[in-house]
C-alpha cells in the first residue's frame, strides 16, 4: 500500500534536515515505486517541505544555514525528479523564467520552470537575482511568448516593479507573469502592475502560461497589448 503523501514529505523533511540528500532521493524513490507522480511529488512532497522550512526560519527554529543545505538537497531531488517524468507534447513556445533582481530564493522559479517544460514550453531558465537592467536584453536575444517573474519576499516587491517596467519600456506587448509568495502576501500587486499572477499549483500555472501565450498571439500594436494585458490582469 502507497504512503500518503503527508507522510512522504514527512519523511523527506526528516532527510533534509538530516542534510543527507540519498536518503532524500530515496524517500521519493520509494514514492515513485508506490505509484506516485511526479507532479504530486513536486507539489505535495518538495514544494511543501520548503513552505515547512520557511515557516520554521520566520520563527527562528532553523537556522538559515540549515535551510540553505535543506534547499540544496531539494534541487538536487527536483532534477532527479525531472529526469524521471513524462513530459508533454511540445507547444512550440518558449517562455522566459526569472528571479527578480536580488531574489535569491531561486526554487520556486525552478519549479515553475520545471512545470512549465513538463507541461510541453521550451523554457529558459535564467536563476536567482537578474539585474533588471539585464532583462530587456535577455528578452532580446530570443524573444519569448511569455516571461514569467519570481519574487519570494516581500522586499523585493519594487524589484518586480522596477523589472516589469524596465521589460515593458522595450517591448509591451510581451505578456509577462508574476509568481511567488510575494504576490501571496500583497495580493493587489499583480492588478497594479497590469500583469497575469501565476499560481504554485502546475494546473493553475499551465493555465496562466496559456493564457499569457494566447494574449501575446492575440495583440495587435504593442501599445493595445499592453493595455490588453493590464485589463485581464484586473479580471
Amino acid at each position: 500500500m502507497a504512503r500518503a503523501l503527508e507522510t512522504v514529505r514527512e519523511q523527506y523533511l526528516r532527510a533534509q534536515l538530516g542534510g543527507d540528500p540519498k536518503v532524500a532521493i530515496g524517500v521519493i524513490d520509494e514514492a515513485l515505486a508506490e505509484g506516485h507522480t511526479v507532479r504530486a511529488l513536486q507539489r505535495e512532497v518538495v514544494q511543501a517541505a520548503q513552505r515547512e522550512l520557511g515557516r520554521r526560519w520566520q520563527e527562528n527554529r532553523l537556522s538559515i544555514a540549515h535551510e540553505h543545505m535543506a534547499t540544496a538537497i531539494s534541487q538536487r531531488v527536483l532534477m532527479h525528479l525531472f529526469e524521471r517524468a513524462l513530459r508533454a507534447p511540445a507547444r512550440g513556445a518558449t517562455i522566459l523564467v526569472a528571479c527578480v533582481e536580488g531574489e535569491l530564493h531561486e526554487l520556486p522559479a525552478r519549479l515553475v520552470a520545471d512545470y512549465l517544460e513538463l507541461g510541453g514550453f521550451a523554457v529558459r531558465y535564467f536563476g536567482a537575482d537578474v539585474p533588471t537592467d539585464s532583462l530587456p536584453a535577455i528578452v532580446a536575444e530570443e524573444p519569448p511568448a511569455a516571461l514569467a517573474l519570481s519574487a519570494t519576499m516581500a522586499f523585493h516587491a519594487p524589484a518586480l516593479r522596477a523589472a516589469v517596467e524596465a521589460v515593458r519600456g522595450r517591448f509591451p506587448a510581451l505578456p509577462i507573469l508574476a509568481g511567488g509568495q510575494l504576490l501571496a502576501w500583497c495580493p493587489k500587486l499583480g492588478a497594479e502592475l497590469g500583469v497575469l499572477v501565476a499560481g504554485d499549483d502546475p494546473d493553475e500555472l499551465l493555465t496562466a502560461v496559456e493564457r499569457a501565450v494566447e494574449l501575446g498571439h492575440d495583440s495587435g500594436p504593442a501599445t493595445e497589448a499592453g493595455e490588453r494585458g493590464r485589463r485581464h490582469a484586473t479580471r
